[in-house]
């Protein structure tokens, strides 16, 4: 169903903004969303070290810079982290074909595996508290297709 039919009041009035009642909803998602997020972190535990796996997931091989860069950190911060996925074997480091001076950080099968673990423990905690909401399948639906809209062509982490 598109957008407008869901809500009217999301296209730009005359003046080129949106209504007053779609800036506070768009305000409520993002809110929502970071919630959401910290929610899962703090209930599954799960360590920070989970954003390189996904990361890696989704654009595949990079360096460093390109690591700390995609997920907001300082370039040590991240070499340390790198650092320990490789001793526990989550990731591989090896040089960089394009660029000798520099090295790639690639997903090894055991951090696909760690990834695909750690995704089914969000996806059981998040249909938990669906149910207990009583939220349907259509409602989750929804959410996924406004989520995907809205970070569509953007950098997947």
């Amino acid at each position: 169903m598109p957008s407008q039919q869901l809500l009217p009041s999301a296209t730009p009035t005359a003046s080129g903004s949106a209504s007053a009642k779609t800036l506070d909803l768009s305000s409520d998602l993002v809110v929502y969303a970071a919630r959401l997020m910290r929610l899962v972190r703090r209930t599954l535990d799960l360590p920070a070290s989970v954003r390189v796996l996904t990361i890696l997931d989704a654009i595949g091989p990079l360096g460093i810079t390109e690591l700390s860069r995609a997920d907001g950190c300082s370039q040590p911060t991240m070499s340390a982290q790198i650092a320990q996925l490789v001793e526990s074997g989550l990731v591989s480091k090896e040089p960089n074909p394009a660029d000798a001076r520099a090295s790639l950080v690639t997903l090894t099968e055991a951090g696909r595996a760690d990834l695909a673990e750690v995704r089914e423990r969000i996806s059981h905690l998040i249909a938990e508290r669906l149910e207990s909401h009583n939220r349907t399948e259509a409602d989750l639906e929804a959410a996924v297709s406004v989520l995907r809209d809205l970070v569509e062509g953007e950098s997947p982490v």
